[in-house]
């Protein structure tokens, strides 16, 4: 970690994305769809600790079939009305070459499950660095457990694409 990297970092919302896919129709169909805006923060500490925290708006889900995301959004799924937004985050990560290892928590629909992942840096320089990093997880380990009669699988992908700007 260089001494220029050293300090506090926001996501540029206009420049970063989540996205999401997983099985459904008995595992034959795989569905694809976004979130909504990005938002959050990270620190980089002159020790070269790194922690940060990263809201996905789940209200802004899109996959391209409104009955769908209506479902998705309800309280069998993401229970937006109450939990609007979807929070990674991090508390700690080790850069090793182009890759950060985190470690931390994810938040959704009022569960909480322990996430371990990679976060690739595509780019930086001294006034940004953006980052790409994927999860994939059991769902139900945050209390997503809707599924009518076994169509929707339990394993879900998420994937960010996040540019940071010095705060």
């Amino acid at each position: 970690m260089s001494e220029a990297s050293v300090g506090n970092w926001v996501i540029d919302p206009a420049s970063s994305h989540a996205e999401f896919t997983c099985k459904s129709v008995w595992g034959l169909m795989t569905v694809h769809g976004t979130f909504g805006a990005v938002t959050g923060s990270g620190t980089v500490g002159t020790d070269g600790t790194i922690t940060g925290a990263v809201a996905i708006d789940t209200a802004g889900l899109n996959s391209k079939n409104a009955q769908r995301d209506g479902h998705l959004r309800s309280a069998h799924f993401f229970n937006v009305e109450k939990y609007p937004s979807l929070t990674v985050t991090v508390a700690s990560a080790t850069l090793a070459g182009q890759d950060l290892a985190c470690q931390g928590t994810i938040s959704a629909a009022g569960g909480t499950a322990p996430v371990t992942f990679t976060a690739h840096v595509d780019s930086s320089d001294a006034a940004s660095v953006e980052l790409h990093g994927e999860v994939t997880m059991d769902r139900t380990l945050l209390g997503i457990n809707g599924n009518t009669i076994g169509m929707v699988g339990k394993i879900a992908t998420g994937t960010l694409t996040a540019k940071f700007v010095r705060a």
